[in-house]
């Protein structure tokens, strides 16, 4: 019988390029149809293996889930940008390849993240998300998420509306 080990760790700067391909993938799957082509092409370019490299020794922290040694997801976290809200931590980004999205693992990377901006004495948290992705917005939701704060992203002259769930703990 073989046991398989499933860890949320934070992201070395070996991960790189499973980072590349697990941002490629999520972004391709959740944004298709929702921000427009070459915005998302760039962005999906932009973020190459060194780019990941530079960014697990960056400011921000870059969270994996690593089952059997596969990146099957990743969050970026740290202070929140927006400093006018009143909450400390924000999760940036958080993402998971498509064939282990709706099995529990985002929900065990979501916590670890909340625990990880806890342990760095921060209170509150906000997380954005564009209103158009369903997928995103019942996540959040379904984790205590209230989506109190609106915003807009533009892609190319294009607008689209944009939620803050905020956590006040």
């Amino acid at each position: 019988m073989k046991t398989l080990s499933i860890d949320v760790r934070p992201a070395a700067p070996g991960d790189a390029v499973a980072l590349s391909d697990v941002h490629r993938q999520a972004w391709q799957y959740c944004y298709s149809g929702v921000i427009p082509h070459k915005p998302l092409s760039r962005m999906m370019e932009r973020r190459d293996a060194n780019w990941w490299r530079k960014a697990t020794n960056g400011p921000a922290t870059v969270l994996v889930v690593d089952i059997g040694d596969t990146i099957a997801g990743y969050a970026t976290l740290g202070l929140n940008r927006a400093q006018a809200l009143p909450y400390d931590g924000e999760i940036y980004e958080i993402y998971m390849r498509p064939e282990y999205q709706g099995v529990g693992l985002g929900y065990a990377l979501f916590n670890e993240s909340r625990r990880a901006l806890k342990s760095f004495g921060y209170q509150g948290l906000v997380a954005w998300c564009l209103e158009d992705s369903d997928s995103a917005v019942s996540f959040f939701r379904s984790n205590g998420g209230v989506d109190l704060v609106e915003g807009t992203e533009d892609f190319d002259h294009v607008s689209l509306k944009k939620l803050g769930f905020v956590w006040q703990r």
